[in-house]
């Protein structure tokens, strides 16, 4: 099928005649019709009304190495000329994903050393979770098998992904979750801090609320503690400096592993390789997927640590789950690719210190004292913009969301891709941003918190 043959209502009937959309309200969808996209080059999208526009969220939080890259394009050709795929059951492999492979634990925190590959974060997740609970029924005890996770955690829309999740929206929807997943507090300090608490005290607590899930359940039932570095589809909440070693210090008290989720936050977009770095973090699994390809391919890999490979070799046995596609060549081509480029390019260095902490700083100059702005923060190029209606009380527009999601309609239509999640504006575009390109974005946001302003104000 050639695309040039249709105009763009004739592509907008034919999406809504055939294509369910993810994470859609397909009545509403199908009244207004989809946005085409129809190309893309470096940082900017482009419709097909011919509209520029500057993508603020990197596709979906992967495309770390922007659009356009002929060297992805011609290594997946090339794969796909010597062997377009060959599955990796029955003890057999082939080249990319062992290159692949080694090449990852090059750059995964030292006790990182095996990698086990999907789809998608959530596929990845669905492995993290399976994974941990065989680990400890190895080990001899198949009752240690709950997970803590946290409110507003997204880890997939899979079944046992959002049950790993804490949206409540989704848990609805499920007609029935994962067994044995524990919910607890998010380290959302702008919501959820105390009247003069800290920060640091404030991430104590909210660590604090960990512990105190264990104690609840038994220590000796608990099997590990899952979690994103920088809660990506939650709204970018960035824990406080405390929380962390907390975390990490109660999970190695208790003896409970610890699930880093890095599907969002890995391959640099916290100014390191992996935002275990950023914050210190020893986890026993790392999920990651997205900007492994930068989103040309899917792909995902579950980094696992050394405690549980131990395990797996020593005691042996099936580990009875896999997918068709784990470790596809064609995939794992485009992603040594990419790494190589994202390495050669400097771009995890350009996020650290340039870009990250420019970003930062005009967020806070150019936005921090409108009217509309109750905080920025960000953390590489990883950012979020709370909407209130006043800024002393953090008092929302009613309903939720609908402020932020009119801040949101006037930056797309003024040139910048952002997301709304609840009243948070939030951005984590590609890694090739430079300073013109934040002053760019920041001059579009200003704009679109003015007009939304103005539009909030002739309805009072």
């Amino acid at each position: 099928m050639n695309i040039q043959k249709y105009s763009l209502a004739e592509l907008q009937r034919i999406d809504s005649t055939h294509f369910l959309h993810p994470f859609t309200d397909h009545k509403d969808l199908r009244a207004k019709g989809a946005r085409m996209i129809v190309r893309g080059e470096g940082p900017f999208i482009y419709d097909a009304e011919g509209n520029e526009i500057l993508d603020g969220m990197a596709g979906l939080w992967c495309l770390n190495v922007g659009y356009g890259r002929e060297e992805l394009a011609d290594a997946a050709s090339a794969q796909m000329r010597e062997l377009p795929f060959y599955n990796s059951f029955f003890k057999c492999t082939t080249p990319a994903p062992v290159q692949l492979s080694a090449k990852l634990a090059e750059l995964a925190p030292p006790n990182m050393n095996q990698v086990f590959y999907g789809s998608s974060g959530s596929e990845a997740n669905d492995t993290a979770l399976r994974l941990v609970r065989h680990y400890w029924a190895l080990e001899g005890k198949p009752e240690k098998n709950i997970v803590i996770s946290r409110n507003y955690g997204y880890h997939g829309s899979t079944i046992a992904g959002a049950s790993l999740g804490g949206m409540p929206d989704m848990h609805k929807q499920l007609g029935g979750a994962v067994p044995n997943i524990v919910h607890v507090m998010a380290p959302y300090a702008f919501d959820l801090a105390l009247p003069g608490e800290s920060d640091h005290d404030f991430g104590l607590r909210a660590a604090r609320a960990v512990e105190d899930a264990i104690l609840a359940a038994g220590a000796d039932k608990v099997a590990a503690f899952i979690g994103e570095p920088v809660m990506g589809a939650g709204g970018v909440k960035i824990p406080p400096a405390s929380y962390w070693p907390e975390v990490q210090r109660i999970c190695e008290k208790y003896d409970i592993l610890l699930m880093l989720d890095e599907v969002i936050t890995g391959y640099g977009r916290t100014g390191e390789w992996f935002a275990a770095t950023t914050f210190g973090i020893k986890a026993d699994t790392i999920t990651t997927a997205k900007a492994l390809t930068s989103g040309y391919q899917p792909l995902s890999a579950l980094f696992v640590g050394d405690r549980i490979a131990e395990t797996l070799v020593e005691k042996g046995g099936e580990f009875y789950h896999g997918y068709t596609y784990a470790g596809h060549p064609v995939c794992c081509a485009v992603a040594i690719k990419n790494l190589e480029i994202i390495e050669s390019e400097g771009l995890v260095e350009r996020v650290r210190s340039e870009t990250g902490p420019y970003l930062s700083e005009q967020l806070g100059k150019r936005l921090g004292g409108h009217p509309l702005v109750g905080e920025t923060r960000s953390v590489g190029l990883m950012a979020a913009i709370e909407i209130v209606k006043d800024k002393k009380t953090r008092a929302r527009f009613q309903p939720g969301g609908s402020a932020a999601t009119l801040v949101r309609d006037h930056a797309i239509a003024g040139g910048l891709m952002v997301r709304v999640v609840d009243d948070t504006i939030i951005m984590a575009p590609p890694l090739i941003w430079t300073w013109e390109t934040i002053d760019l974005a920041c001059d579009r946001l200003v704009a679109a918190l003015d007009l939304a302003e103005a539009t909030l104000a002739s309805k009072r």
